[in-house]
């Protein structure tokens, strides 16, 4: 029996065209644990058994094109640090953080 549980809640409401208008999302970990409300998510999975990855990619019409910009640079970015701390490999993941340079600097992202 694990000695702690925490859980993530998502809540995704989809308009008649199954278009999401509002993902929301909770967590038991998070200080307050108040429901927010984002525009988009990316969530990946590993499977072990079949070594694939599961994702599902959502964002509501709100969205709007440089927000999805940040957000992918963001999300590469979090990604090489992942990558660093999983791998403790700071020579591929300094690649991947020059590759989110590279990337910001092409889709003209000004943070």
């Amino acid at each position: 029996m694990p000695d702690q549980k925490k859980e993530i809640n998502i809540t995704v409401e989809l308009d008649k065209e199954n278009v999401p208008e509002l993902i929301r999302w909770q967590a038991t970990d998070d200080p307050g644990n108040e429901e927010a409300i984002c525009r988009a998510m990316i969530l990946a999975l590993w499977d072990h058994n079949s070594k694939d990855t599961l994702r599902l990619d959502l964002w509501t019409r709100e969205m709007t094109v440089d927000e999805m910009k940040i957000f992918f640079h963001q999300t590469l970015v979090t990604m090489a640090d992942t990558l660093e701390k999983s791998i403790d490999d700071e020579r591929i993941s300094g690649d991947m953080r020059d590759f989110c340079d590279h990337f910001a600097e092409k889709m003209e992202i000004r943070e």
